[in-house]
């Protein structure tokens, strides 16, 4: 795993589906494979994940853009394993 090395690694671009629509997100490789290993403990494709968190964002008083949004997510779901 690259961002085991440095984590200060640029963010890097990846599509995926949301809705039936394609739309590229920039996350640092860190944030991506977090994403995954959230994908995979929630049992949930990846596209989907990020479905819900695009759906969860939205509703937002103020939503964030949504790569924000997914790392937003990732801290919360982590910190709410951790406690």
């Amino acid at each position: 795993m690259a961002w085991m090395t440095t984590p200060y690694h640029p963010p890097v671009k990846r599509s995926v589906e949301i809705a039936g629509h394609k739309t590229s997100i920039s996350l640092e490789p860190l944030y991506w494979e977090l994403l995954k290993q959230a994908a995979r403990a929630e049992e949930l494709p990846l596209n989907a994940l990020v479905a819900r968190i695009d759906a969860e964002r939205i509703q937002a008083p103020v939503p964030p853009g949504l790569a924000g949004a997914v790392r937003i997510w990732l801290v919360a779901w982590l910190a709410a394993r951790l406690a």
